[in-house]
């Protein structure tokens, strides 16, 4: 099922169970906003996943429904998971997919962080 960027939130998906701590996960980083942790199919040596602990499908539903608060509290955690990685120094990429389109797999707003090597072209 494509995910859409705005819709109903399904509180049976991956990040959602890893929230409630239904599923375990790496974690690398936590703070009232976020949990980050290691992606299990990492596409760079280092692969970060930051997810909001508040119900959120995509980007879109998050700035429409997040307290600007929030926002940069998840803004602000990930450079920081980026300067504790040692990321900071060498270069990292910040993605985050929306929709059907881009590719977005799990229905819950997410940021890849990655880095810890040359990363190729982000394709246009």
């Amino acid at each position: 099922m494509a995910v859409k960027g705005t819709g109903p939130y399904n509180p049976e998906n991956i990040f959602a169970k890893i929230l409630r701590g239904d599923i375990p996960c790496k974690k690398v980083f936590e703070n009232e906003w976020v949990l980050a942790f290691q992606d299990i199919a990492p596409k760079a040596a280092v692969h970060v996943l930051i997810i909001p602990k508040k119900p959120y499908v995509s980007f879109i539903d998050f700035t429409k429904s997040a307290s600007e608060d929030e926002i940069s509290g998840v803004m602000k955690a990930a450079g920081k998971i980026a300067s504790d990685l040692g990321v900071d120094e060498t270069g990292y990429r910040v993605i985050t997919n929306a929709g059907e389109n881009s590719g977005q797999e799990v229905p819950h707003f997410h940021l890849h962080l990655l880095g810890g090597q040359p990363l190729p072209p982000f394709p246009v």
